[in-house]
């Protein structure tokens, strides 16, 4: 019985959570876990550099200058959620408005105004102010222009007039400080692209004879994005040669650029190409080992909204269990009666085609000796006849100086 529950805690211990992810475990102990739960610790969960909506997953901590925020503050406030920026929107206004309106309180009480309600003789320094909250709503008029006529300031009060000023100005630049945030804050072009979409998938298969990784990009409204231009980025760390780690190193992926098929007339959905040459950063990864890769492609789409004139910019990412080996994309482009037909019920559908599983690495190599096959062939017949020449001299020594002697004979004779 004890060895019995000593070996029931040792599996349950095993196949503990705990147990699995113990850290810097030995290669032997690794290799002698289990298959289903090495199996289970190779499934590495990746994190995303950027998400699928194309939000960045980068918090920022441990900010100590947080002054830089307040010197920019109009980016700051129009950086806020709706919640808050509604909020500050309203706080400001209020705030002005009582601020000036206990200001004017504060002159009609020294001014002894309160005194003198009753009075059609005294001359107020603004006329039915009678307590506080009518300096409020004077406030309120005044800072917004309203003007009901039932308040009026008088000739007579100097320091109102100079208050009356200065409540003119600064409630012109809150205004044009607060109306100015909340109209970038509506006219971002944020929400212009959440109608442009990117395939769920990558693909990767033979175009034109070359391996190609593409991917596919479209635009759901009429209204067309100007000047629209695609970039790709490979996220991937990496160690230098001289042992320095660099997390989340980012590599250019050409999608176009020295073409200019970068530069998108997107009016259809497009499939954006990227050849796996010598330059390319999946030059030597094959099918079995692209799984294998700890890597995220960002893509960038960018341009001016045709509508407001401002740049809009649409991110999506690709991680490896993304990337399709050995598919293309689904036409979604049809010629109807006078005009072509988009179906973006096809949009993300793929369908498998015949694509080597070798890297384009490997494909160049095979591709290099099947354009020479004269000269191999060439030097591959001489070195066999070569052979063959000194397997016949080491088998028949004494007819090869039988024959060296015929032919010295026969230069002898004729040199007779």
């Amino acid at each position: 019985m004890p060895n019995v529950l000593e070996g029931d805690s040792m599996d349950q211990d095993v196949e503990s959570p705990v147990a699995i992810h113990q850290p810097k475990l030995p290669k032997q102990a690794r290799d002698d876990l289990p298959r289903h739960i090495s199996r289970d610790r190779t499934k590495r969960k990746i994190q995303r550099y950027v998400r699928k909506d194309g939000k960045c997953n980068v918090h920022h901590g441990n900010v100590r200058e947080t002054y830089r925020y307040l010197t920019d503050i109009f980016t700051t406030l129009v950086d806020l959620k709706w919640r808050f920026n509604l909020l500050i929107f309203v706080m400001v206004y209020t705030v002005t408005w009582l601020f000036f309106g206990m200001i004017w309180w504060l002159i009609a009480y020294i001014r002894g105004d309160m005194d003198h309600i009753e009075d059609p003789s005294w001359t107020p320094c603004v006329t039915n102010l009678n307590g506080f909250v009518s300096a409020f709503l004077f406030s309120i008029e005044t800072e917004t222009t309203i003007g009901y006529g039932y308040r009026v300031i008088t000739d007579k009060c100097p320091e109102g007039i100079i208050l009356l000023l200065i409540q003119s100005v600064l409630g012109s630049i809150v205004n044009a400080f607060m109306v100015g945030c909340m109209f970038v804050k509506i006219s971002q072009p944020k929400k212009r692209a959440e109608t442009l979409v990117f395939s769920t998938h990558a693909v990767i298969s033979m175009r034109d004879g070359k391996l190609c990784l593409m991917f596919r990009v479209g635009d759901l409204r009429n209204s067309h994005i100007v000047e629209a231009s695609i970039r790709a980025k490979l996220i991937k760390s990496k160690q230098t040669s001289e042992g320095e780690f660099i997390p989340l190193n980012q590599t250019d992926i050409n999608v176009g650029y020295y073409t200019g098929d970068d530069r998108l007339f997107l009016v259809s959905p497009l499939i954006i190409s990227h050849e796996i040459n010598q330059q390319s950063p999946f030059w030597e990864i094959s099918k079995a080992q692209l799984p294998k890769e700890e890597l995220e492609i960002v893509v960038i789409l960018e341009g001016m909204v045709e509508a407001t004139g401002m740049t809009c910019q649409a991110r999506s990412s690709y991680i490896t269990s993304e990337i399709l080996w050995g598919y293309r994309f689904t036409p979604v482009l049809t010629l109807e009666d006078g005009f072509y037909e988009v179906d973006y019920n096809s949009f993300h559908e793929t369908y498998e085609t015949s694509t080597p599983s070798l890297s384009a690495k490997e494909l160049a190599e095979l591709a290099n000796r099947a354009e020479l096959p004269l000269s191999w062939s060439v030097s591959s017949k001489l070195n066999q006849h070569a052979e063959l020449e000194t397997e016949e001299e080491e088998k028949n020594p004494e007819e090869l100086t039988e024959r060296n002697g015929d032919v010295a004979n026969l230069e002898n004779e004729s040199k007779v």
